[in-house]
Parts: structure tokens; C-alpha cells; sequence
């Protein structure tokens, strides 16, 4: 694939300097670290080798990755890896995308406790899945599911939401039994809304009685319950978004889905149109538009896009994409292969289930291959950083 033309480690080189004097005393560590690491990515700061090709002899010259998760460039192989590991996880069922979001009153929250109220949507999400398909009177079973934090929306706003994929169906409490949920529909978005509202609202109020979060700024009157509690009294009465798509047309479908939405960050360098010295021009998606209006473009001053950017640094640590219930990883293997043996008894056609080989040289992937001829390439020369690796003192 051609690198683009333009990067946002382009802009971070030409402009972060600027930008980091600029907010002197207002940036945190990691998100220096992050700007540091997208700016040196694939630069002859962080060495790299020579890469020969077996077959055609072609050579090149590849300089290491910062491997940063908020990079866009290091993501992509990333996420090549992650979904070769998922893809032996596929259950030959139908594929659901529930979508659980956080209303602006709580995002402006989540910016001053990002690790809190983040890790609260996680938990809120779990307990609201896994209490609504339990019930009879939906599914009546035990599911599993994996679950993607974004923060950010098509602009680069502060949107945080999670992406949610689930199998069609669960275990009865048994075991004995998989449970199918009806097809083309998998649980009512109205019920789930509801109990999402609840669970996340009590889970909050649970971590500002155990002073978990902090406030300050616009929100220092937060500190005090009485204003905290009428801060939240309008979200009780609200409808909380939660949006469940249409199932996906297969398991491999569910594969392609993921890989665009795993591993991404808050803009690609596919999505950069223009740089100049005040302004960025980027390409976005106006969802509030008609579908035919939708496709954008948007110009933001430099630091308004670089601030924008890291807004969506992570906390140290974080993980952004977990596994639930049935797909625990302490306990996904088991529940996969009992979740097959029940499915295949039931007459289910075994070849929609992708990376079904036990083999595991069918699923291995050459380290390098030659963008000219797709031969094999090997290390010949290496190269060692130009800039050490830095320690903060204990």
C-alpha cells in the first residue's frame, strides 16, 4: 500500500515543537510520549534493517515502528495480527453490533477521569448485556461478546461510545443447550437503553462516594454532592443512545467489520487532505446529514487538530478492547468448543466458520514480504536508534 501524502506524523514533525511551548504546563506525560512516538515512527531515529527479497532480489530499506497503539501507521498491522487470532473465534451464527454512548454531560466528565468513567462504560455495558439476554423473557441465555472503546466521532469530538459484536445467541445455565435469538433481531434497544442508563448512573454515583473522581475547571463545582447530584438529576429522564445494527451478512463479515474498527484511531492518514502553517484539512462523515450529504471535508487551525488528537490518548495501561461472559479469556476456549459441538449438532454448515483449521502453518503469515514480487524477505543489515530510550528517574 502507498504511504499517503500527508501524515499526522508530518504535522506532529513541522508543528508539535510549537505546540507543546504553546501548552507548556497543560499537556500530561503520555500524551507527550504519544507525540514523541507518532514523530519518530518509522524514522531513522528507531534504527531499522535491510530487507533482501529471496526471490527477486529486490532490496529496501525499512526503518522500526514506534508500535504506539495511537499511532495511525503502526495500527494497521496491529490490527492484522489481533484478527488473525480472532478469527478462529467465529461461531457460524449470526453476528450483531450493538453500540452502547455516553451522553456530553458524562463525556465532560470522562475527560477529567478518563481511566474511571471509561473502565464504568465497560462495566455498565457488561452488566446491561448480559442481565437483559438472561432474562426469559428475551433470550434466556449466557452470551459473550467483544467490546471496542472509541472516544472520538468523525471530527475528532469528544464521542465516547463502545462497539459492541455479539454472537446471535448463548448456553442455557446448564450448558446443555444453545439458546438462538430471533432472527434478524437480537435484543430490544428500548430495554437496554433503560437499564444502561441505570447501571451506569449507579456505578458512577458508587465512585464519586468512594472519591474516585476529581474535578476541576469548569467542573470544580462538582466537588460539592448537592451540585454533583443535580448535575446528573436531568440525565434519570433522558434516553441514553444505544443503537443495535442489522445483523452481519456472515462470520467473515464480522472480521472485515472489525478490522476497520479495532485498532483505529482518532483520524488515519487516509482521512489527511491538506497542511499549511495554520490549518489542517481533513476528511470527515456528517452522520446528522442525508446519506448522500454525509461524505465532508473540514479545516481546523493547528492547534485545534493537534489538541483535538490528543484528547483521545488513553491512560497508561487502559485496555481499549475487551472480552465478555463466554468470551472471557480465562474461559473462551472451553465455552468455543462446547459452543461448536452444540451448533454442529444442530445440522449447522461448518464451512461459514472461519480459521476452522487446527493446522497451525495454515494460518502462518511470512514475516516480510516483497511489495514487488510477494516473495520472502530477510533481514541482511541492521541499523541501531539514533535516539536511546529515556527513563523517567524513580
Amino acid at each position: 500500500m502507498d504511504r499517503p501524502s500527508l501524515e499526522v506524523a508530518d504535522i506532529f514533525r513541522n508543528h508539535g515543537a510549537a505546540w507543546r511551548g504553546a501548552h507548556a504546563g497543560h499537556v500530561s506525560l503520555r500524551q507527550l510520549k504519544a507525540m514523541t512516538a507518532i514523530e519518530r515512527c518509522r524514522s531513522a531515529s528507531l534504527g531499522g534493517h535491510v530487507l533482501l527479497c529471496l526471490d527477486c532480489g529486490i532490496e529496501q530499506i525499512a526503518y522500526n515502528s514506534c508500535r504506539n497503539r495511537h499511532c495511525p501507521k503502526c495500527q494497521a498491522q496491529a490490527a492484522r495480527r489481533w484478527l488473525a487470532a480472532r478469527e478462529q473465534d467465529l461461531l457460524p451464527v449470526e453476528y450483531y453490533h450493538v453500540v452502547f454512548t455516553l451522553p456530553a454531560a458524562i463525556a465532560d466528565i470522562a475527560l477529567q477521569n478518563p481511566a474511571v468513567v471509561y473502565g464504568l462504560l465497560f462495566k455498565a455495558t457488561a452488566a446491561t448485556l448480559h442481565t437483559i439476554a438472561r432474562d426469559p423473557r428475551h433470550l434466556g441465555a449466557a452470551i459473550g461478546f467483544t467490546a471496542v472503546l472509541h472516544t472520538w466521532g468523525s471530527a475528532m469530538t469528544h464521542h465516547p461510545h463502545l462497539h459492541c459484536i455479539v454472537p446471535g445467541g448463548g448456553l442455557t445455565a446448564d450448558g446443555e443447550a444453545w439458546v438462538p435469538c430471533k432472527r434478524g433481531f437480537f435484543l430490544p434497544v428500548r430495554v437496554l437503553s433503560k437499564l444502561f442508563r441505570r447501571r451506569f448512573l449507579e456505578l458512577l454515583n458508587a465512585a464519586y462516594r468512594d472519591s474516585q473522581l476529581a474535578f476541576h475547571g469548569r467542573l470544580q463545582a462538582l466537588t460539592e454532592a448537592a451540585a454533583f447530584a443535580d448535575y446528573l438529576a436531568p440525565l434519570h429522564q433522558r434516553d441514553w443512545f444505544v443503537y443495535a445494527k442489522r445483523p452481519f451478512a456472515g462470520p467473515r463479515a464480522v472480521l472485515r467489520y472489525l478490522s476497520r474498527y479495532t485498532h483505529r484511531v482518532a483520524i488515519s492518514n487516509r482521512r489527511l487532505v491538506a497542511c499549511d502553517e495554520q490549518s489542517v484539512t481533513f476528511k470527515w462523515k456528517d452522520y446528522r446529514a442525508k446519506p448522500a450529504r454525509r461524505h465532508k471535508t473540514m479545516r481546523l487551525a493547528i492547534d485545534d487538530f493537534i489538541s483535538r488528537f490528543l484528547l483521545h490518548i488513553l491512560p497508561s495501561g487502559f485496555h481499549r478492547i475487551r472480552h465478555f461472559g463466554l468470551l472471557a479469556n480465562h474461559a473462551r476456549r472451553n465455552n468455543l468448543r462446547r459452543m461448536r459441538a452444540l451448533l454442529f449438532g444442530q445440522g449447522r454448515d461448518t464451512e461459514d466458520v472461519g480459521g476452522s483449521s487446527d493446522n497451525p502453518s495454515d494460518s502462518a503469515k511470512t514475516t516480510y514480504t516483497c511489495p514487488t514480487c510477494g516473495g520472502q524477505m530477510v533481514i541482511t543489515a541492521t541499523s541501531a536508534r539514533v535516539v536511546p530510550w529515556v527513563r523517567a528517574p524513580p
